[in-house]
């Protein structure tokens, strides 16, 4: 006997194109009624333009052909992606200064998050400096409709929005003003089909003008981390971006300070180049945890570089995401 249950299993197997994920995982599936030997399927139209409706008409049939459904009914219902979205758990990525690694950080927090299992977005809030499709070796601008935008999957999977995916060429600029570039990530954040997420990571531009309020007033992040370097210089402007957090009643989840130290393996000895860790005196003033202290790595730098950064391996990220994943559920069971 045909269940509304078997359905849903088979349609696991329809991958939409560019995200590269199932209509399940998108939540694209409104309705399904099963009628003697007619089953009619309903799906929502968000970012699914006609040429992928028809792609996905076959994908369904194709996807039932080995049951015994005599008749398959295919619709469209008008739906915004916003209406489809259900994220579980929103990251915020922050600096007070450029520089210091913001986006690799959140590109590396992502990957290992993925790795254990959870499903995972990032969407690029650096509308003018944008690098993670470089980092991830992305190169397929984004499929939609009016209706919606679908993001980009990166090789392991991991679903990318970023305003670098819709230039002509990637080293085109973005000479907008703030209204635009805050029109532009509430864009990101309500017109692109994110689907169900466990993770979404937001990597913000550096400072504390108008991309990180916007994100801060308008998208329900349930925490930010700060990433720093050691100079002083940048403490010192880092303490901006915590004090903008506090003011706006965001959680600091804690404080990554990134380009530590350079490790020499053959010495077995470490070089503070930037001067002595100020991560622990930042993050008590944060009143959060040092989540890690990462080192500088040339390995990291050329994976980056080279549109490869899935590839890096390091217990300093797996420690990173395993800090993470405690915070985050030791606050959703403090409100539970």
């Amino acid at each position: 006997m045909i269940t509304e249950q078997t359905i849903r299993e088979a349609l696991k197997n329809v991958i939409v194109p560019a995200a590269e994920r199932s209509l399940i995982d998108l939540n694209l599936v409104n309705n399904i009624t099963i009628l003697n030997d007619v089953v009619e399927i309903t799906l929502a139209n968000a970012a699914i333009n006609t040429e992928l409706q028809e792609y996905l008409t076959d994908g369904i049939r194709a996807a039932l052909s080995k049951t015994n459904i005599a008749n398959i009914t295919v619709s469209y219902v008008e739906t915004k992606p916003a209406d489809l979205n259900h994220i579980k758990h929103i990251i915020a990525i922050m600096s007070g200064k450029g520089g210091v690694g913001k986006s690799a950080v959140s590109a590396l927090l992502a990957i290992s998050l993925q790795r254990t299992g959870n499903s995972v977005g990032i969407l690029d809030a650096d509308i003018t400096g944008s690098s993670m499709p470089r980092m991830f070796g992305l190169k397929n601008r984004p499929l939609g409709s009016e209706n919606g935008i679908l993001p980009v999957a990166s090789e392991s999977g991991i679903d990318i929005i970023s305003m670098n995916l819709m230039l002509p060429e990637q080293e085109s600029a973005v000479i907008w003003r703030a209204p635009l570039l805050t029109k532009a990530i509430q864009q990101f954040w309500e017109e692109v089909l994110w689907g169900n997420l466990d993770y979404l990571i937001i990597d913000l531009p550096p400072g504390t003008a108008d991309a990180p309020l916007t994100v801060m007033q308008s998208i329900p992040i349930e925490g930010v981390i700060i990433v720093s370097t050691p100079q002083s210089l940048v403490e010192m402007i880092v303490k901006k971006a915590v004090n903008m957090a506090q003011k706006m009643e965001k959680p600091i989840l804690g404080i990554v300070e990134n380009m530590s130290y350079f490790y020499v393996p053959e010495l077995k000895k470490k070089y503070e180049l930037f001067g002595k860790s100020k991560g622990e005196t930042l993050a008590k003033a944060a009143h959060a945890p040092l989540l890690a202290q990462l080192p500088i790595d040339p390995e990291l730098a050329r994976l980056c570089d080279e549109g490869k950064i899935e590839s890096y391996n390091s217990p300093f990220v797996k420690d990173l995401a395993n800090a993470v994943t405690q915070i985050v559920a030791q606050k959703t069971e403090s409100i539970t």
